[in-house]
């Protein structure tokens, strides 16, 4: 599976690495790496999140038995995991593959500034949809963006370094 995962981050970074020239004056290599990937990653999560609000969940609450979610967290927690995970292996085999960090460390550190970003939407979702009545994929999408700085700076200083 590793041998996989390695040849697929190859061939993604690759992929990436050609679109690379324009950009070389006003970005170094691993930032447009982390901005491609993180771009595509983050498409993959709106789509998901649309797509499990709009069509799966329906707009309706969600019983779990003891707790009952709102249909805009219900879906950002069924999107989490793949995101997180899908996310975790771009950064690891195509952006910051000269890190010597055991894969395990790497995804501990990954799942705690993760983790953070996940408090930062679950607050930002009940702020921008529950008190200021804005729709959810906007309001996912908004916040985001604007937590995407705060995560590449954390990747690289401390999860992949």
């Amino acid at each position: 599976m590793r041998k996989i995962l390695i040849s697929g981050g190859k061939g993604i970074r690759k992929v990436v690495d050609f679109f690379y020239p324009p950009f070389r004056k006003y970005l170094s290599l691993q930032l447009f790496r982390y901005a491609a990937t993180g771009a595509a990653n983050l498409a993959f999560d709106w789509v998901l999140y649309f797509v499990l609000y709009n069509f799966v969940i329906r707009h309706q609450l969600v019983h779990l038995g003891v707790v009952t979610l709102s249909p805009h967290i219900a879906a950002l927690a069924f999107t989490f995991p793949v995101s997180f995970m899908s996310g975790f292996l771009l950064q690891k085999y195509v952006t910051f593959t000269a890190s010597d960090l055991r894969g395990s460390v790497q995804l501990v550190r990954y799942g705690l500034v993760v983790g953070a970003n996940l408090a930062l939407n679950y607050a930002g979702l009940k702020l921008l949809v529950d008190f200021l009545g804005w729709y959810p994929t906007p309001s996912k999408m908004i916040i985001t963006l604007l937590a995407t700085g705060v995560s590449y700076i954390s990747q690289k200083k401390y999860t992949f370094k």
